[in-house]
């Protein structure tokens, strides 16, 4: 988990456009983000194998 201060200040309109910080919305990881979902993999590994994510699923070949 990520501290209350680092969230906050990333959530702050930054002076530049690529100093956006982009944090998983759940537990507000920055490595390891997917777009997409705005999880880190972390979290999406966790939600998809419990099936809270729609229309992702565990692959097996």
């Amino acid at each position: 988990m990520a501290k209350q201060s680092v969230i906050a200040r990333s959530k702050k309109t930054p002076k530049f456009s690529t100093r956006v910080v982009r944090r998983c919305f759940k537990c507000g990881r920055k490595h390891g983000f997917m777009r997409d979902f705005e999880l880190c993999r972390i979290c999406f590994r966790e939600m998809a194998g419990r099936g809270e994510i729609p229309g992702v699923k565990k692959s097996s070949w």
